[in-house]
């Protein structure tokens, strides 16, 4: 059994591994690993050695066999998040992995069979891409056997409230939201996606330990332009000049150092960062306001 499913999606942080795993879990499949790779974040020339694998002496400082990550998936489920940020060249050796059912360890003379799974997902327009010549048809094709299409969080407002009490579990059992913090969840846009939500709860947990109200919440969530009704792109440019990421970042810092009380170990959790990253981007920030 080798099923390959590519999920195609608008934005990140919509809950691409969540879905790939449930996937998994339901399926003949469940005793065996799940394996994720997040083919944006490996470098391209590590990226062949890290899925496949390599032979000893294939290239400077492979001092010993190594198993790839495809290998060791079989008879599992291997993720492939991102699989749109890949190259072509990289592209034409894993069609034939997934013609074949086979790899080829870096720099080794024989092939290995694999029963593998196959989940690959992208939050970009794959077909754009196929267009372009940055992605192969044939491999799109290959993969493109089940598509799932996943909606941003604001799509989905009958899933926020299940998912921030999960979020809340999480932390604190005895959290709970207070109506009119739900009705906030609701109304809001959430760009973040899933990833803001549950930012978002944890936020509220840091601040209080039995129920969550508006006051408790992020300000950006707390404010109207939050939670106002999503304006045509062209609108939202015209109405104010566009930032760097590095600014976006560096406010939302100060923002949750704000509403922490200047506490940068809860800051430092809910960021999901550490507090030397945290002091840097605040230092950063502080240098560009000067």
């Amino acid at each position: 059994e080798r099923i390959n499913v590519a999920t195609y999606q608008a934005v990140s942080g919509t809950g691409k591994e969540a879905v790939a795993r449930a996937i998994h879990l339901r399926s003949a499949r469940a005793d065996k690993r799940f394996v994720t790779v997040n083919c944006g974040a490996i470098p391209t020339e590590l990226i062949e050695s890290e899925l496949f694998g390599h032979a000893r002496g294939s290239f400077t400082g492979a001092d010993r066999e190594r198993m790839g990550l495809w290998e060791e998936a079989t008879g599992g489920t291997l993720f492939l998040d991102e699989i749109t940020e890949t190259n072509p060249l990289f592209q034409v050796k894993l069609l034939r992995t997934l013609q074949e059912g086979e790899i080829r360890r870096v720099g080794a003379n024989r092939n290995i069979s694999v029963d593998v799974r196959v989940i690959a997902a992208t939050n970009r327009d794959i077909e754009a891409d196929v267009a372009s010549g940055a992605f192969r048809q044939d491999l799109m094709y290959r993969l493109n056997a089940v598509t799932i299409n996943l909606p941003p969080l604001r799509k989905r407002k009958e899933d926020i409230g299940l998912l921030a009490e999960h979020f809340a579990r999480q932390v604190n059992e005895r959290l709970s939201f207070a109506a009119s913090t739900l009705a906030i969840f609701e109304k809001y846009q959430w760009p973040g996606n899933i990833r803001e939500l549950e930012n978002a709860v944890l936020h509220s947990a840091s601040l209080t330990d039995d129920v969550a109200y508006p006051e408790h919440l992020p300000a950006r969530i707390q404010s109207d332009e939050g939670t106002r009704a999503a304006s045509p792109a062209v609108s939202a440019v015209s109405e104010r000049p566009l930032r760097t990421l590095a600014e976006i970042e560096e406010e939302y810092v100060l923002d949750v150092l704000e509403q922490t009380g200047g506490n940068k170990q809860a800051a430092s959790r809910i960021l999901d960062i550490d507090r030397k990253t945290l002091a840097r981007i605040a230092s950063r920030a502080k240098q560009r306001s000067e």
